[in-house]
């Protein structure tokens, strides 16, 4: 199993592209404009989500606790008069100071069954960036796929933060060991699924009597892959075989 093992640096730089592009995407669109990947939301909600993470995550990622924050909720709404743009790029701005100068082994909380470290915090924000960016850009009928590279370790935050963490769009049980191929990062993940859990595989650490045999095989773009993993593209889009009923098993929300 080869993963992107990123740093703060390309995480940084991530956002430093994926937040002008949302922005960008925004700007383009009514505020009423339908989020067709979003059902419900229209580009205004999107904004103030993406803006209210930022706000949120500023609000405690360099404070070197590990308690749990107060919730987002409870944030409160922009001031009057600020627009869902201005909002975000209140929070955008707020959140890049903090990340430049925040040490990623820093003690910070996070919400996953790993280390409570500040690196967790620019890495989950540039995904969150990448995915609504072409949310937002696909309301104006103008989605770009993620870069190769970020979206590879937006499919390893997927299976290694998210599905352990128990953060299923569905519950449910699922058997069976499942491959993942990135076809433009040359990267692959092998992933056991045990009813309620999930767990990694490393296939230069498995011993030849290891059951390791994929029920399924996905392969298809990073980007494509990481979007169905988010419910944005159907996995119908990629290259299937084996029991597509697993993969119910590997969407996160």
């Amino acid at each position: 199993m080869s993963r992107v093992h990123g740093t703060k640096d390309f995480w940084i730089g991530a956002l430093r592209v994926e937040g002008p592009a949302f922005a960008a995407a925004v700007a383009e669109a009514p505020p009423e404009t339908p989020v067709l990947s979003c059902p419900g939301w229209t580009v205004a909600d999107l904004t103030l989500h993406l803006g209210g993470f930022y706000h949120w995550v500023a609000s405690f990622a360099g404070s070197g606790q590990v308690i749990a924050p107060r919730q987002r909720a409870d944030l409160g709404e922009p001031d009057a008069g600020v627009t869902p743009l201005q909002y975000w790029q209140q929070g955008y701005d707020r959140l890049m100071a903090l990340f430049d100068g925040l040490d990623p082994e820093a003690t910070a909380w996070n919400w996953a069954p790993q280390p409570k470290k500040a690196a967790f915090w620019p890495r989950r924000a540039a995904h969150e960036t990448a995915v609504h960016r072409w949310d937002a850009q696909l309301a104006i009928a103008a989605g770009e796929p993620i870069e190769a590279k970020l979206a590879a370790d937006g499919v390893s935050e997927v299976l290694d933060t998210w599905l352990p963490a128990g953060r299923r769009r569905t519950p449910g049980q699922w058997h069976g060991v499942v491959q993942l191929a990135a076809v433009d990062a040359a990267q692959q993940w092998y992933l056991r699924l045990r009813g309620e859990g999930v767990a990694l595989l490393d296939t230069d650490t498995l011993l030849d009597h290891d059951d390791h045999h994929a029920r399924v095989h996905v392969s298809g773009t990073a980007s494509d892959l990481l979007l169905a993993l988010w419910g944005r593209v159907s996995f119908d889009t990629l290259d299937v075989s084996g029991d597509p009923a697993l993969l119910d098993g590997l969407r996160v929300s």
